[in-house]
């Protein structure tokens, strides 16, 4: 059974406490900090400071276009596209890219409502193909998790590293094993809202390090006010240690800058639930079949 498909129409009513303002804000000062500035990308491309000011028209031309992909910001696993928006409204340009048709039938809707111009892509992420280089790349909100082999990341995170401008920055957020183990669970959480509720029943596979939550949802009938219509979905994600993620960013050619605790943004601890990375391109290889 396929996640995120009846539940992509009430997925933003549950998810109405999401910090999304934090994370765009934590997001975009980390870009500020880390990100492709302009003086960067002219060393990038061997030219001599002393030569800067001498740019043939051609050469401008060539710059000019580049400053445009250095500000393309690749939102993976985007949903609805509320982060999206959030960062679009902050001036970057958008491409949010997701595998979900009926999450992005939501953003499509959002995107028409604020006039943004926002790319939405239904793509899965271990095929991403985008059109040129971006200057960032993000996944948060557990978005990874969902790659259940090491092998799934590690394509993943190549193909991240060979859409990135040179010195190009990756974002990313996990949940860590120590989350699922400790604070998860086996577990049942409810909640019940006006127009519809929801069971989550929470399996732990402790040797596997796969979590597994099994979603029934009651939501209200758009036709017939008194009717609720009942849904299931099954998830699967795995639990990462910011060790293992940070081999395999380096194995995909990447360099890990660092990671913080992301409820916190402080050190990251034993008991880290949510972990936030920030990688940067360091160099492309050659793409395996």
């Amino acid at each position: 059974m396929e996640a995120y498909t009846d539940f992509a129409s009430v997925y933003d009513i549950f998810m109405d406490n999401t910090p999304y303002r934090e994370w765009a804000s934590y997001i975009a000062a980390s870009l500020e900090e880390y990100g492709v500035a302009r003086e960067d990308a002219l060393a990038s491309c061997n030219i001599p400071a002393s030569e800067r000011g001498m740019l043939s028209e051609e050469n401008m031309a060539h710059q000019k276009a580049l400053a445009v992909e250095r500000n393309v910001v690749v939102d993976l696993g985007c949903g609805t596209g509320t982060l999206t928006e959030l960062l679009a409204d902050r001036g970057y340009d958008m491409i949010g890219v997701d595998d979900s048709q009926e999450m992005l039938n939501i953003a499509l809707e959002k995107r028409e409502k604020s006039g943004k111009e926002i790319l939405y892509l239904c793509q899965d992420m271990r095929e991403l193909e985008l059109y040129g280089t971006a200057g960032a790349v993000i996944s948060v909100c557990d978005s990874l998790n969902y790659l259940l082999e090491e092998e799934e990341l590690l394509q993943v995170f190549r193909l991240v590293n060979n859409y990135l401008y040179p010195g190009g920055i990756f974002l990313f957020d996990f949940n860590t094993v120590y989350k699922y183990e400790m604070v998860i669970g086996d577990s049942v959480i409810a909640e019940n809202r006006e127009d519809c509720s929801f069971i989550w029943e929470n399996y732990y596979d402790a040797e596997g390090q796969i979590n597994e939550y099994d979603l029934t949802i009651f939501a209200k009938a758009k036709d017939k006010e008194d009717l609720f219509r009942r849904f299931t979905e099954t998830h699967y994600q795995r639990g990462y240690t910011l060790e293992g993620m940070r081999a395999i960013v380096e194995k995909a050619g990447m360099e890990f800058i660092k990671a913080v605790d992301a409820d916190t943004q402080e050190e990251v601890r034993e008991e880290s639930e949510r972990i936030y990375v920030i990688a940067r391109e360091h160099g492309k290889e050659k793409m395996e079949n």
